[in-house]
């Protein structure tokens, strides 16, 4: 998709300067605004081990190693929980995500496995040092047992946030339509990853919005829905930021 797009002609032709993209709902009474994203690492932990007969207590089985790997992964994702505060959506950006999603070994009941796989999806948040992190899961993995390694399925780059200053005036005009308005605005970090984060590794500036507020936010849950007056009043708050971020001029804002 937008991965592939933004390295084409076609798009370069486009001459892009700005990107607006999917947002989230929010509960209260402002609108919530992505400046930036948090890096995703899918993780596989290949966790071998010896291989043998259920009755046996054995010595280095893979169930011990991923074992003291989920024990790590988990200490951490309980300190990172403790930082959410009293609005944990918005405070999601500001911590590093860990959760398990998927275990793989074994054949039957009685055979103790040579492997487990444990699956980690894992949101790092922006002040995190990538390089420290990826130390400190390979320490993991030494201190785990013989031969634990990390596949990785996905390791995104740090990406530079879009600044909410002065210098980005694409920010200024959507900060004043909405001032404009006398409506109120959360920046925040996305947990989860969207398209204009390829824009913004090309240094193009690009917010995320969703005209959605006194919303749940029930993503990939049951009975998701928006009410019929939330829905007409952001259309309505879309006739005025597009026109004020599409007519941006350099001298355009006072």
């Amino acid at each position: 998709g937008m991965e592939a797009f933004v390295k084409s002609k076609e798009f370069e032709e486009l001459n892009v300067g700005f990107a607006l993209d999917e947002g989230s709902p929010y509960p209260k009474d402002a609108f919530l605004l992505a400046y930036g994203e948090k890096n995703r690492w899918a993780m596989r932990i290949n966790c071998p081990g010896q291989p043998g007969h259920g009755s046996l207590l054995l010595d280095n089985t893979a169930g011990e190693k991923a074992r003291k790997m989920l024990d790590k992964f988990y200490d951490f994702r309980e300190q990172e929980e403790a930082k959410l505060g009293d609005d944990p959506f918005v405070n999601h950006g500001n911590v590093t995500s860990i959760n398990l999603t998927v275990i793989e070994s074994g054949v039957q009941n009685n055979v103790i496995p040579s492997e487990f796989v444990i699956s980690i999806d894992c949101r790092i948040a922006i002040t995190v040092d990538l390089g420290e992190f990826e130390k400190t899961l390979n320490k993991w993995c030494e201190e785990a047992g013989e031969g634990v390694w990390v596949e990785y399925e996905s390791k995104q780059p740090r990406i530079p946030v879009t600044k909410l200053d002065e210098t980005n005036l694409f920010w200024m005009a959507f900060k004043k339509a909405f001032d404009d308005m006398n409506l109120q605005l959360t920046p925040y970090i996305f947990s989860a990853g969207t398209d204009v984060r390829f824009l913004r590794a090309l240094g193009i500036p690009g917010l995320g919005f969703q005209p959605v507020n006194h919303t749940p936010i029930l993503a990939h849950a049951h009975n998701e829905y928006l009410n019929k007056e939330v829905f007409l009043h952001g259309i309505d708050i879309y006739y005025k930021i597009i026109p004020a971020v599409a007519n941006v001029e350099e001298t355009s804002i006072q």
